[in-house]
């Protein structure tokens, strides 16, 4: 059965499954297109489309896999189109991406992947032109999955030539392929707990890291979880945890975090018992912060500006952790490997530069200061400090040590800063290993 749009111009399939994949396709040229972060995407797209939880659910499972193994499916994709994908052909290529996401890596029946694929082709005029081809081409991939698959061994299959570059010269090639195969696993949910991590992780059915952070060993959904409701513990990376622990916050201290949205650090520093200042710009982001710090019963004095340009009293201690590439969450965020630029990355570092010279500022002397970012890349990092410490002689470093962290000292670099990398921190399977690729440099002022 098929009803008309609202304009009453073209039939719409109503198929079951179909308008999760409508939402599918149209999330990944958006993002593709406008190099958006897929969850703000969902975020904004998602509601117009109805879909109960189960459609939804697939709808971005079909996404997020389609940019974890994007560089493999346009491959695939490519090399089968002799001519090309056709010009002026609408929604044909994300429609097909979906599709082949779900034939290469979901547990998604050939037949359902590709007969929903052509519906959806046929629903829009420029598109509907290549349905054949767009036939041909998909059951073509299904026949030859598995020669799909083992085409190539190559661990930078699904990594942007421009990052792949960056790492092997960051790390080296053997470190900087780890990396990149790390990418192809599901990320796993780790949670930092106000107390009693060994008790919490038998409750969840989870394991307790090295650093104290509680690793689930299954996925499930977060608010039905035993402890969610009573905010008992929140949803946190193990990686993402550290910058707060390094700033090691004690009761009564005056602490500002900066770039504080969606909280988690925020929440780690109010719970040690100091008083904490949360500073962003977005009043998006500090809406959530605001709803999480209610859930979990903690307070905070919550400041909406931009915290380069904000003037306070001098702080016992100060957390930047400044916007940046996010290259480091690719396992959690693979879009951000296809939305990014190294124009992007440059951009980023002069903001960073003036935020760090800001929280400088904030910083009484005697303070601590802990600078972060979520991404792999030196300029944003490693040579982000060796600046600043370079033009501010009132600031050295306090090096991290393995105790710091839990006895993690392969996530120490030589010059005592954290540096996380994703392949880093091995479990008892492949998606029970690794964390978020972080860099974090604790700085006292003199």
């Amino acid at each position: 059965m098929a009803i008309l749009d609202q304009a009453g111009r073209r039939p719409i399939d109503d198929a079951p499954g179909l308008p999760a994949r409508r939402l599918a396709a149209g999330l990944i040229d958006e993002v593709l297109r406008a190099r958006t972060a897929l969850d703000e995407t969902y975020e904004r797209m998602s509601p117009a489309f109805g879909l109960d939880a189960a459609d939804a659910a697939l709808a971005r499972a079909i996404a997020i896999t389609a940019f974890r193994r994007l560089g493999t499916i346009q491959h695939a994709i490519n090399t089968r189109l002799e001519r090309g994908s056709p010009r002026n052909s609408g929604p044909f290529e994300p429609i097909l991406v979906a599709a082949a996401a779900q034939i290469l890596f979901l547990d998604v029946p050939d037949h359902a992947a590709v007969d929903l694929a052509i519906r959806h082709l046929h629903e829009d005029g420029r598109s509907a032109r290549y349905a054949a081809l767009g036939n041909a081409l998909l059951r073509r991939l299904a026949r030859e999955r598995e020669a799909i698959l083992g085409e190539t061994a190559d661990p930078f299959a699904d990594t942007p030539p421009w990052l792949a570059e960056s790492w092997r010269a960051a790390y080296g090639e053997e470190v900087a392929a780890a990396i990149a195969a790390s990418h192809a696993e599901e990320p796993p949910l780790d949670l930092t707990v106000k107390s009693d991590p060994a008790g919490w992780a038998e409750k969840l059915g989870g394991i307790v890291l090295p650093t104290g952070s509680v690793r689930l060993r299954e996925r499930q959904p977060v608010p039905g979880l035993p402890g969610f409701t009573e905010g008992e513990w929140w949803v946190q990376d193990a990686a993402a945890a550290l910058p707060a622990r390094l700033l090691a916050p004690k009761p009564g201290e005056r602490i500002a975090d900066l770039c504080a949205a969606p909280g988690g650090k925020t929440a780690q520093l109010a719970a040690a018992g100091a008083n904490v200042t949360a500073v962003d710009r977005s009043a998006p982001r500090l809406r959530r912060l605001r709803a999480n710090l209610e859930r979990l019963g903690l307070t905070a004095e919550i400041v909406a500006t931009d915290a380069a340009t904000w003037q306070a009293e001098p702080f016992d201690a100060v957390l930047l952790d400044a916007p940046c590439s996010a290259t480091g969450t690719i396992r959690r965020h693979p879009d951000a490997a296809w939305t990014k630029t190294p124009e992007d990355r440059d951009r980023l570092v002069a903001l960073q530069a003036r935020l760090l010279n800001a929280a400088a500022r904030l910083t009484k002397p005697g303070g601590r200061l802990v600078y972060c970012t979520c991404s792999l890349e030196p300029e944003e990092g490693e040579r982000r400090i060796e600046a600043f410490l370079g033009a501010n002689p009132d600031f050295a470093r306090a090096p991290v040590r393995p105790e710091d962290i839990g006895g993690l000292g392969e996530a120490i670099d030589a010059a005592g800063d954290l540096r996380s990398l994703p392949h880093q921190l091995r479990g008892e399977t492949a998606r029970l290993s690794g964390w978020t690729g972080f860099y974090a440099s604790r700085l006292i002022r003199l």
